[in-house]
């Protein structure tokens, strides 16, 4: 079982930066697979990037397109997204994600989701 708390979401201006945190507790957290997701209203989950334990990466190219990078700290039970160069379309609740094998859009674990907003 794991449990996740995102944190690091808010408001920002179009190019600007932010960092999301997701907080995890549970057993073996190294082992798992972390990613982030995100979902805007009105749309479908848009997967972002994962890391395995041993920090393997994959990201979706198309929807971050080099302005997103994933990390994660074992020691810390952490996992990060920076977000540079954002865009209003990127306005969405983000959601930290952990699975056994690979993170997609319906992830085993899940946390509640932080929002971002990028607006002028």
């Amino acid at each position: 079982q794991v449990q996740l708390v995102e944190s690091g979401g808010g408001t920002v201006q179009p190019g600007g930066s932010l960092r999301l945190s997701c907080a995890a507790s549970g057993r073996a957290f190294s082992t798992y697979v972390l990613g982030w997701f995100r979902q805007a209203p009105g749309k479908e989950r848009d997967f972002l990037a994962a890391i395995t334990g041993t920090g393997v990466i994959t990201y979706n190219g198309a929807s971050v397109k080099g302005r997103f990078t994933i990390s994660r700290d074992n020691a810390k039970n952490m996992v990060y997204l920076q977000m540079n160069s954002l865009k209003p379309e990127d306005t969405a609740v983000y959601y930290c994600a952990a699975d056994s094998v690979r993170v997609s859009i319906n992830p085993t674990y899940r946390g509640q989701g932080t929002q971002v907003t990028v607006s002028s």
